[in-house]
């Protein structure tokens, strides 16, 4: 165990003082350098922080006061990018979004903190998110139209964007596919992501693409893989309901009409 309070903020050189308010949080990291590691282990820390304070906040700390070594993705620190989606505490969540008060009282104060499943284990907290973007790529995420280019913009109602108005808040975070049980098992199952992001088009009344979309789905690896767990739904940060997108592509596979 690492405690921060020993050898670290006490330092000479160490201008960092805990702040008022401040409660004890034991942290476990999942820990993994493949140029050392043959298995990844957990590493212990205990540091100061503010029930405020985010837990990537918590992770910033850890970085930069106890272990340097630390390894985690992040951007925006305010749920935009979705680069910074872990397992705490067995759940996938946006480390930003998680308030370290949300985490008190429970275990005395403890949370764990591992990489999302499904995916390869780069080092520590990343993973390989290049199987998860072809497959978003397989699903063709973009308006395709035929015939000539509009002159003007092109109309769409708003019933007819409301259509399709939950699938485009979609943030690629990849919470929803690596929470997918189906997805740990079968590397080949494109995941709740590729399809929520075909459904934002496949039911866009703009595009002219929704068949061959339908066709990419409807193998063995696409949405007939979804065994409505509801795990997917259950973690997305931004909401959507993405079981149900799942359902509504199911039944424009069965009635061949969107």
């Amino acid at each position: 165990m690492v405690d921060s309070t020993e050898g670290m903020i006490d330092r000479e050189d160490s201008s960092t003082s805990i702040p008022e308010g401040s409660v004890m949080l034991t942290v476990n990291i999942q820990r993994f350098d493949p140029e050392v590691d043959d298995v990844p282990h957990m590493e212990t820390y205990r540091v100061p922080a503010l029930p405020a304070d985010r837990l990537l906040n918590v992770l910033h700390y850890i970085k930069g006061y106890v272990d340097g070594s630390l390894t985690f993705r992040r951007s925006c620190a305010h749920g935009v990018c979705g680069s910074d989606a872990m397992r705490i505490n067995g759940r996938n969540r946006l480390c930003c979004k998680v308030l370290v008060k949300d985490l008190l009282g429970d275990k005395k104060n403890e949370v764990t903190v591992e990489p999302i499943k499904g995916l390869p284990l780069l080092k520590d907290l990343i993973v390989d998110m290049e199987p998860f973007f072809k497959a978003y790529r397989a699903v063709q995420p973009f308006l395709v139209t035929h015939g000539n280019e509009p002159t003007r913009e092109r109309i769409q109602s708003p019933e007819d964007r409301a259509r399709y108005d939950d699938t485009t808040k979609c943030i690629l975070c990849a919470a929803c596919t690596t929470s997918c049980p189906v997805y740990w098992s079968e590397d080949a199952y494109v995941g709740p992501a590729a399809i929520v992001n075909a459904h934002r088009f496949i039911f866009d009344s703009r595009d002219d693409a929704a068949q061959e979309r339908l066709e990419i789905l409807s193998d063995a690896e696409g949405v007939w893989r979804c065994r409505t767990t509801f795990n997917c739904t259950e973690v997305c940060p931004r909401g959507i309901q993405v079981t149900k997108a799942i359902q509504e592509v199911k039944r424009a596979l069965m009635f061949r009409r969107v």
